[in-house]
């Protein structure tokens, strides 16, 4: 009776001192007020993250951030883009300085736990490659031995691209660059012999180069990237939201749901899991503490994941990249987002 009344006393002290914690300022709160949502993106990655002729950003991971303004603010043009290098987007989000970061960032072990960050899924399976000038000769990646190779810093590359060389028992010479702009001015202006990043980046800068066909992208893959957004730990339901936002994207591909006809879809249908997402049925908004039509806006601000990803990423954009990993796993890719129930 004496140690159950003791720990009875305990667990009651515990409650109270946890009660008097200041409580954590909740982000969706903190966008609600400043009538925006703050979102980290590239300093310029075409087909990701780039200024069209007007100075609008555009892009497979601005569109992200659209669908999340749309589904939390009500419109997707809320958003305050705030440009950010592979050295400096982690200060930024934990400072708060942005709320979000979508901008090509690979989810590892020590980004998620030693870092305090919380990876809400994966929007795009890539891995690191290379690519070089055809001049050079050679056709594989394990040809390179003694390169000089440029390399954003502050990025998973750096680490990839050491355990490779020393793998293959071969040696090369680091040219460090901080944005995807600087590694395309560094190795056209020959400064290094290759540049090495994610593979769907290379394809991206490949556009930008006044004759394409000189150069090559080798046939290795050496890394596994999940890229996708992230939040800072501690607000659960900033990450929920975040999450089932990308979610919401990549089922309403699966459920046949697009930019055209989400609105009507969302009168009722005769397929359950449809209506649950689209605010007909249940209360799946209210648990994330938004309205039932969150989904129907997200969607409705760039379209689904097919949608988003062949208007800025696939076989008709000029950077022609498959679905390959990132089709839904009916159609032979390994995409798909838990249920919605």
């Amino acid at each position: 009776m004496a140690i159950r009344k003791f720990l009875s006393t305990a667990a009651l002290a515990g409650t109270v001192a946890f009660a008097g914690l200041p409580a954590q300022a909740a982000t969706l709160d903190d966008v609600k007020a400043a009538g925006e949502l703050k979102c980290g993106i590239n300093t310029g990655l075409p087909g990701f993250a780039e200024t069209d002729d007007s100075g609008n950003w555009r892009g497979f991971d601005v569109a992200y951030c659209r669908a999340l303004a749309a589904a939390v603010l009500g419109d997707p043009d809320k958003v305050k883009y705030v440009s950010l290098t592979g050295k400096n987007r982690f200060p930024a989000l934990q400072s708060g300085e942005v709320d979000i970061l979508s901008r090509n960032t690979t989810w590892t072990f020590s980004r998620d736990v030693d870092l305090g960050f919380t990876f809400i899924g994966v929007s795009y399976y890539d891995g690191q490659g290379f690519i070089g000038r055809k001049a050079l000769g050679v056709d594989s990646a394990t040809g390179l031995d003694g390169a000089s190779i440029c390399i954003q810093t502050g990025t998973t590359t750096e680490l990839n691209l050491a355990d490779f060389f020393r793998v293959n028992g071969i040696s090369y010479e680091p040219v460090p660059i901080e944005t995807n702009s600087e590694a395309r001015a560094a190795y056209e202006a020959e400064r290094c012999d290759v540049y090495t990043t994610d593979a769907s980046g290379l394809a991206a800068t490949r556009t930008t180069f006044d004759d394409p066909d000189m150069h090559m992208v080798f046939p290795e893959i050496i890394s596994k990237e999940p890229l996708g957004p992230l939040v800072r730990q501690g607000d659960d339901q900033w990450a929920d939201i975040a999450r089932w936002t990308l979610n919401a994207l990549i089922i309403a591909e699966e459920l046949g749901i697009t930019k055209m006809n989400a609105k009507s879809m969302a009168g009722g249908s005769d397929n359950p899991e449809v209506n649950r997402l689209l605010g007909s049925e249940g209360e799946l908004g209210a648990m994330l503490g938004l309205d039932g039509m969150w989904a129907v806006r997200a969607i409705e601000a760039e379209g689904n994941y097919a949608e988003i990803f062949d208007r800025y990423l696939g076989t008709s954009t000029k950077l022609g990249l498959a679905r390959g990993l990132n089709a839904l796993y009916k159609d032979g890719g390994i995409l798909y987002a838990p249920p919605f129930r």
